[in-house]
């Protein structure tokens, strides 16, 4: 892992440090994970967040159980326990997947913690090219859209957070915006705040002014209006899914937008890494899992009270029922094209097939 900003590393006592996300932007904390209850706590609490650093924390809570008890029951307990954790994003069990067969197919010889530990750092690191390789590809389609509409500059809408905070280093969807600055391009990204957990407002915009790149927060309605009066050149955003025929799941309200920007003859691009995708699903809208969380996710807001304080306030009559879907699912034909660590690819079972099943 070699970004600038990290979401999580090792500490010196071999355990995982992780930031936690559910206090971002107002306070910048961290929590350390010391065995395989902490990371199940982790995912399952939204400390940690998006596909790809799901799949991160899956994988080292493997190693932390490892760390705690080599007896192989144990360690297949937690991992089925850490890959049930949350239900949506795939990365999770595919990296799950991917520790639980190196430790099955160890020999008598191996030692188990450094095997695992191992294995866990190499899916990180793999994610981290992944994510240096969608910038690239990324950025190539912004500058191909600049050339096409005869401009300078571009502006962007993402919905959710899918950047370091998400995947290691630059994250997906919005790599190919930290890679635009790199190549000093002039970039404006309207940023959806993404209710009901906001990790637009929170977590978007709070990475983008690290790296001083230009952005705008907006209610999540506003997308449409923009669209329609032409100040959106391009939609990007990452998934925590894609099915074998190229539906998309990611979070609530991405199918809103796409929607808009396909009225609107606007670009709508998916980034993602190969983790993501799920090729024992073949239709995503009839099939992919969607996590219903808690209605208090909707009825309750975070923020900084006049003194400085961090709050939480009911913003509903506190008997109103609220239902709280954390995924909807954005058809194929609607997505312009996955961009990937192996390039552009369409959103069909054939060209996604060609792509990562060679």
């Amino acid at each position: 892992m070699n970004g600038q900003y990290k979401a999580f590393w090792i500490d010196n006592n071999g355990f995982v440090e992780v930031i936690d996300q559910t206090k971002l932007p107002f306070l910048e904390e961290t929590i350390v994970l010391k065995n395989a209850d902490d990371a199940i706590r982790a995912i399952k609490d939204m400390i940690v967040r998006g596909a790809g650093v799901i799949g991160n924390i899956g994988a080292l809570g493997v190693y932390l159980a490892v760390k705690e008890n080599q007896d192989l029951k144990y360690i297949v307990k937690k991992i089925k326990q850490i890959r049930e954790s949350r239900p949506t994003a795939v990365n999770l069990m595919w990296a799950v997947d991917l520790m639980l067969e190196k430790i099955l197919n160890a020999n008598k010889n191996d030692d188990l913690l450094e095997l695992s530990f191992a294995q866990a750092i190499k899916i990180c690191d793999e994610d981290s090219k992944r994510s240096t390789l969608i910038a690239k590809y990324g950025c190539d389609v912004l500058e191909k859209i600049m050339k096409e509409k005869g401009k300078t500059s571009i502006n962007v809408l993402t919905h959710c957070n899918a950047g370091w905070l998400a995947i290691v280093d630059d994250g997906s969807a919005l790599a190919p915006i930290y890679e635009a600055k790199r190549r000093g391009i002039e970039i404006h990204v309207y940023v959806d705040e993404t209710r009901p957990r906001n990790q637009g407002a929170n977590l978007t915009a709070w990475e983008l002014s690290k790296d001083e790149i230009n952005h705008t927060i907006i209610p999540d309605n506003t997308g449409g209006y923009l669209m329609q009066q032409g100040l959106v050149d391009v939609c990007i955003v990452g998934a925590d899914r894609v099915s074998a025929n190229g539906d998309v799941a990611n979070k609530i309200g991405t199918y809103l937008k796409a929607l808009a920007a396909y009225d609107n003859n606007i670009p709508f691009y998916v980034a993602i890494p190969e983790g993501t995708l799920d090729f024992e699903i073949k239709d995503g809208v009839k099939d992919i899992p969607i996590e219903t969380r808690s209605e208090d996710e909707v009825k309750y807001i975070k923020g900084l009270n006049k003194q400085g304080i961090v709050e939480e306030v009911l913003i509903t009559l506190k008997d109103s029922k609220a239902v709280n879907y954390g995924f909807d699912i954005t058809p194929a034909r609607l997505v312009t094209a996955l961009i990937t660590e192996k390039g552009l690819c369409k959103t069909n079972e054939k060209s996604i097939k060609e792509k990562f099943k060679q």
